[in-house]
């Protein structure tokens, strides 16, 4: 009988234990490798006085996704978490003071948008018509989770995607069917959540909207750590092997093929490794040059990296009525910021923000009567040349000061706890190149085929996941894309099994 194929597991995000699952349910042997003392990547999980936060993700869409990965085992996401629904998604304030509460129930969106404009509240079901195509194509028939590393798989595609304005900008698209500054925010700012300038972004991205409308938001008691737990139970429980504190510092490779990795002076051998860290990291400081004809130093310095995200954790001893579970507050200059942010200009004077307050939905995240807070707000990479550790401090008060302002009454005087996380904490932390916050940036020139491949191009045996290859960030696409690399590992590997015994007969 063969002995299992062993493979190496690089990184234990969401898109690292959907892989790890995924080919342990195939009978490989697989060691899941994480850096940190816990497994989760961006989905980590910090816990103090009392407070609990989710550092990462903050909601599930598509969870049928994360469902897949349960079934992959033969188990049942059922008996690992409890699914919440969340009404509304999103608040969404706006610079003049008025907020839509946006959901997929199509009479209250049309009711809220007509107080707006009567016209756009009537196009409503025409949008979501145009481009429930664009989401039949990435989600039901998983274009996401098809590996696109062959130039004519994406010659197969082009047709469709032009029939389907695929390619044309987000904001472009939206446009045709909206006029009321809110209606096109609301329904473009999506590509926000894994990267996207939604003012370049292909219409690809929105398919976004319409799988919240037909699938709905959800949240999980515990928070979003409790899938990361989950999805690490099942790996442990079909005999995987993780080690956390283990950083690797080599991908080791001969004659052009994977050997293994070494991680804290430890050589582990294995047929393949799959990583799911930061591709510029892994490509760059895993892998010696002289193996990278494709993957290049100077390629890898030359592609176009998303925008960071500058993070407050804060435990409040009060709760804050104008919240939801997810609340944006948006600033005036909305395109104008943004194209601050993704060029890599310094620190502007004003900010838009995301506001995560799970308490709202599950009270057993902080102390009673509290709130357990996280806020968000996008700015540069460190191309943008901010000092953060000079910076942080006073910028993190410069935030709460605004939100004392904008109706969170007397914030910093009840503050329990107070956590700041900056781009030079993703870089640190979590080896993200560039200190990025989604890995590669999702434009026209960096989709599908032009993203790097789930199959490494330089390199036998080693494979990608995660948000830097196809089909993107945010958890519905690194569970896509941990999809695609597994099947392309047990492809190869059963492959590879099929020609050595086919030599053995032969002699």
């Amino acid at each position: 009988m063969e002995s299992p194929r062993r493979v190496i597991v690089i990184g234990s995000g969401f898109g690292g234990l959907a892989v790890a699952n995924r080919l342990q349910a195939a009978n490989m042997q697989v060691t899941l490798l994480e850096k940190r003392p816990q497994v989760g990547g961006r989905a980590y999980q910090m816990i103090k006085d009392g407070y609990t936060f989710d550092m990462g993700p903050s909601l599930i869409t598509a969870p049928y996704l994360i469902e897949d990965v349960f079934k992959a085992a033969g188990r049942s996401m059922d008996e690992y978490l409890k699914l919440i629904p969340l009404d509304p998604y999103y608040r969404v304030y706006f610079h003049d003071g008025t907020h839509i509460d946006y959901n997929g129930d199509t009479d209250q969106m049309k009711a809220q948008m007509r107080a707006f404009n009567p016209a756009d509240a009537d196009r409503y079901d025409a949008f979501m018509d145009a481009i429930k195509p664009i989401y039949e194509e990435v989600i039901v028939k998983k274009l996401g989770a098809q590996p696109f590393d062959t130039v004519s798989s994406m010659l197969r595609f082009t047709p469709r995607a032009l029939k389907l304005g695929a390619f044309m900008p987000v904001s472009t698209y939206v446009k045709r069917f909206f006029k009321d500054f809110r209606h096109r925010f609301m329904f473009s700012f999506h590509p926000l959540f894994i990267g996207g300038h939604p003012f370049r972004v292909p219409a690809i991205y929105l398919m976004i909207p319409y799988l919240e409308k037909k699938d709905g938001v959800w949240f999980t008691r515990g928070g979003m750590y409790s899938v990361v737990t989950a999805m690490k139970d099942l790996f442990l429980s079909q005999g995987g092997t993780l080690y956390t504190d283990s950083e690797v510092q080599e991908i080791t490779i001969d004659k052009g093929k994977v050997t293994g990795v070494i991680a804290n002076g430890h050589s582990f051998s294995a047929d393949a490794v799959v990583s799911n860290a930061d591709l510029a990291h892994t490509y760059k400081h895993l892998i010696n040059p002289k193996w990278r004809k494709k993957w290049t130093d100077k390629k890898i310095n030359n592609m176009k990296y998303t925008m960071s995200c500058f993070l407050l954790y804060i435990g409040v001893k009060k709760q804050y009525p104008q919240l939801v579970h997810h609340t944006l507050i948006l600033s005036e200059r909305y395109k104008e910021l943004v194209d601050e942010i993704f060029d890599n200009k310094p620190l502007p004077d004003d900010f838009s923000m995301y506001v995560h307050a799970p308490t709202k939905t599950d009270p057993g995240m902080a102390p009673p009567g509290c709130e357990s807070i996280y806020v968000l707000i996008p700015v540069s990479n460190l191309k943008g040349g901010v000092d953060w550790e000079k910076e942080k401090e006073a910028y993190a008060d410069k935030v709460l000061t605004f939100l004392e302002k904008w109706g969170l009454d007397d914030l910093k005087e009840n503050l329990d706890v107070l956590e700041i996380f900056t781009p030079h904490d993703f870089k640190t932390e979590l080896n993200a190149f560039q200190g990025n916050a989604f890995a590669i940036e999702p434009k026209l020139t960096q989709t599908a085929y032009f993203r790097p491949h789930n199959r490494s191009e330089d390199i036998e045996g080693l494979y990608i996941s995660g948000a830097g290859t196809h089909p993107g960030a945010g958890v519905p696409g690194v569970l896509l894309a941990a999809e695609a690399t597994a099947d392309c590992v047990v492809d190869d590997l059963k492959s590879s099994v099929s020609s050595t015994a086919s030599l053995t007969n032969v002699g």
